[in-house]
């Protein structure tokens, strides 16, 4: 299993929290498998991103589909983790779950504690979509869609694709492009407004008040100033 040491240079000031912290917010990057969601959080995280990931072998043939992913050749079996330091002493810990059913028994301690989930979704494989969204769902979690757009992705007008993912009305859809810090940023932005919304009708009032202070400070612009940008 893999997890990459940590950077003694981040954009944040170093690997140890800031002595100004002062919320902590967990959100979790979910989807299928090969959506994008280790490059989402390698994207923006401040740290050096932890990841478990292994080899795919022959082993996996018949349950890893690779249709439109031909050239992934490792995949999350835990969790990747990241980190975004924004203004305010807020910091998201971005946790990335596994896409494929046979980790399935991993969801319920990875989403525990969560905010809020980024669900990632390949226009070119809308089917494989619809387990995570109804592991996103049974949890309670609000959440927001992000479409990761690749090279060869169809296009669909929003009335299409939110009623082929049989999204409620108010459920945030933004296209963004994993491998982009900024674009990453405008779609975990998208999710925080959305919590807002969410909590203000269902959670204690503290868990508004994180929420409006992550969106605050990410509206602000205190995002991070570098990103480990990679390529699929």
């Amino acid at each position: 299993m893999a997890s990459a040491p940590s950077s003694s240079s981040t954009s944040a000031g170093g690997l140890h929290l800031p002595d100004t912290t002062s919320e902590l917010v967990k959100i979790l990057v979910a989807g299928p498998f090969g959506v994008g969601k280790t490059t989402l959080i390698d994207s923006v995280s401040e740290i050096r991103p932890l990841h478990t990931e292994e080899h795919l072998t022959e082993a996996s043939v018949s349950v890893d589909n690779l249709a439109g992913v031909r050239d992934k050749t490792t995949t999350t079996v835990a969790i990747d983790f990241g980190r975004i330091s924004l203004g305010a002493g807020i910091v998201l810990y971005l946790f990335g779950t596994p896409g494929q059913e046979r980790f399935r028994a991993l969801w319920a301690d990875i989403a525990h504690g969560a905010l809020g989930a980024l669900v990632l979704i390949d226009t070119r494989r809308i089917d494989d979509s619809f387990d995570v969204l109804g592991l996103v769902e049974e949890s309670g979690l609000p959440y927001a869609v992000a479409l990761n757009t690749f090279p060869d992705s169809r296009p669909y007008t929003e009335e299409q694709l939110r009623g082929s993912l049989d999204l409620e009305p108010g459920t945030p859809m933004i296209v963004c492009d994993a491998r982009d810090t900024n674009s990453s940023v405008d779609a975990l932005l998208a999710l925080v407004q959305h919590l807002i919304a969410a909590h203000a009708a269902s959670r204690p009032a503290e868990a508004v008040t994180s929420a409006e202070a992550v969106a605050g400070a990410v509206e602000s612009g205190a995002a991070p100033t570098e990103g480990n940008t990679v390529t699929w």
